[in-house]
C-alpha cells in the first residue's frame, strides 16, 4: 500500500465528491449544500465513536473494525472536501495546527 500526501488526497477526494453532487443532482435535483456535507461528517465521526467502543470493548457491537476503518478514512475525505468548499487550504489548516501546537508544548 502506497503513502499518500495531502496534494493527492486533496485531488482524489474533490474528484470523488464531484461524482457525489452528480448523483445528487440526479437524485434530488440539486447538490448537497455545505451545511449538509457538514452534518454528513458529523455523522461519520460519531460512527467512529462507537466502532471505537466496539472495537475497545466497551459497546457490544463485535467485528467493527472494518467499519472503523472505512469511517476514518472517510471523515478524512470528508474534512479534505469541507475545506475546499470553504476556500481553506487543508494543507495550510494541517501545517498551522501542527506548528502551533507543537510550539505550545514546547513551552
Amino acid at each position: 500500500m502506497k503513502n499518500l500526501d495531502l496534494k493527492e488526497i486533496k485531488e482524489r477526494a474533490l474528484k470523488i465528491r464531484k461524482q457525489y453532487h452528480q448523483l445528487e443532482i440526479k437524485h434530488h435535483g440539486r447538490e448537497w449544500t455545505v451545511e449538509k456535507d457538514a452534518l454528513a461528517f458529523l455523522t461519520d465521526a460519531g460512527l467512529v465513536g462507537r466502532y471505537t467502543m466496539s472495537q475497545q470493548g466497551t459497546w457490544l457491537k463485535p467485528n467493527t473494525d472494518a467499519e472503523l476503518k472505512h469511517k476514518l478514512g472517510e471523515c478524512i475525505w470528508w474534512l479534505t472536501v469541507l475545506a475546499d468548499r470553504m476556500d481553506i487550504d487543508i494543507n495550510e489548516s494541517v501545517e498551522d495546527f501542527l506548528t502551533k501546537t507543537e510550539q505550545l508544548l514546547e513551552e
